[in-house]
This record gives C-alpha cells, structure tokens and sequence, in this order.
C-alpha cells in the first residue's frame, strides 16, 4: 500500500488515482461554477481552506501535470467567450460584466482539483482527500453493489473527464474552422468567375453559330452549279 509521502513525490502515483473526483464531495462539498465542471482559483482555495497564493505556488511548480488534468487559463477574448464566464456572467444577472478587469481567469476541472490534493502539504482537506484515496479498507467496506448499478461512478467520472477536455479541444478547433470558411469563400469566388467565363464563351459560340449559318447562305449551292458546268463540258466536247 503506498503511503501518503509516496503520493506527495511520485507523479505516477498522483496519475494512478486521478480517476477517484468522487473523494472530493466525501470530504468536503467543492462548489462548482455554474456549468458544473469547473472551480475558479479562489474556490480551489476555499476549498482545502488555504490562501490563494498556495495554490498559485502549487500551479507554477506543477504546471505540466496539472494541464494534462485539465487546468486551463482564458485571457484576451476567451474571457467573453468561453461558455463558462457566459454562465457565471448570466447566474449573477451581471451579462458581460463579469470579464471587466480580469487580465486572465485560471479553471480546475475535478481532475485538478483533485491533483492539487495529492500536492498541497499545508491542507487539512488535503490530507484527508489524501487518506481516503490510500485507505483501501474503506473501499472494501462498502455493502455488496447492485450489478445494476456497477461501474455507474466510475462512467460518470470518465464522463466528467472528457467534458473538461472538450473546452481546450474547441479552442484548438476555432481557427481551423475560420480558415476552411476563408477557403470555401474563395473556392466560391473562383467558380463565380468561371460560371461567367463559360458564360461569355457559350455566348460567343452561338454568335460564330449564327455566322456560319450567314456563310453557308451566301455560299453557291452546288445543285445551282450543276447546268452551267453541263455547258462548260459540251462545249468543249464540240472544240
């Protein structure tokens, strides 16, 4: 059984239990932000009853690892739009305020949350996210399950999961789709020009159309060239 120092020091150990989100609520009630999948800085530090600049140490030493659990920062633009500042914005009847002063708003989904968990030494909470994830006595304790509902926790946590890496995965997506929609607009523009050069041969076509025809009207039919070449011969039949 890994101890509680090994789970401080050894990242692979962190990333072994950072399925087990549902820690958290046993411990202590983490308050979302209105989406339901994310918590600020300052709800992380309310949390696990620290101050913020604790986390902010946690954050600038881990950085890798807590971004491969999630954590994200918005700035610039992203604060307008990105859906979970609509949502704190419209819950505080405060639209399009909320953004105003902020440089730039840093989220935890569960995950990080519970990464900072097995990172933060100075935390009550965090010692006590950190026994129930190591106390297996506890796990097996439980009632036996309802195959029915097997598995059912564990979905859900990899629900959660996936949700949490659908907002950096649209922000990847944004310009792409930008620069297909620059192209198809392009490729429209192109094929605008071409209708019209078809256009403009089709009608020159039918104008060399209607001169050949004016030709082959003006030309001698040969059946009115018949006679005269029956003359031409007898006479020089008679020489």
């Amino acid at each position: 059984m890994p101890t509680e120092i090994a789970l401080l020091e050894s990242r692979a150990l962190r990333a072994d239990h950072l399925g087990r989100v549902d820690v958290l609520d046993k411990v202590k009630a983490l308050q979302l932000l209105p989406d339901g999948l994310h918590v600020t800085t300052d709800g992380v530090a309310q949390y696990f009853g620290v101050h913020r600049e604790a986390v902010h140490s946690i954050v600038r030493r881990h950085r890798d690892e807590l971004a491969s659990s999630g954590l994200f920062t918005l700035t610039g633009d992203e604060l307008r739009e990105h859906e979970v500042v609509v949502l704190t914005t419209s819950s505080r009847g405060e639209a399009k305020s909320y953004p105003q002063g902020l440089v730039r708003l840093r989220l935890f989904p569960r995950r990080a949350v519970l990464n900072i968990a097995m990172l933060l030494r100075d935390s009550e909470v965090a010692r006590r996210v950190r026994g129930y994830l190591l106390d297996t006595e506890e796990q097996h304790r439980a009632p036996v399950s309802d195959p029915r509902f097997d598995g059912l926790d564990r979905r859900v946590t990899q629900l959660e999961s996936a949700m949490s890496e659908v907002g950096p995965a649209l922000r990847e997506l944004g310009p792409v789709l930008a620069r297909m929609s620059d192209r198809l607009e392009a490729l429209d523009r192109r094929l605008d020009a071409t209708n019209r050069v078809v256009g403009a041969m089709s009608v020159r076509l039918s104008d060399l159309s209607e001169d050949m025809a004016e030709v082959k009207r003006r030309l001698p039919h040969p059946a009115d060239q018949a006679p005269q070449q029956c003359r031409q011969r007898r006479r020089r039949r008679r020489r």
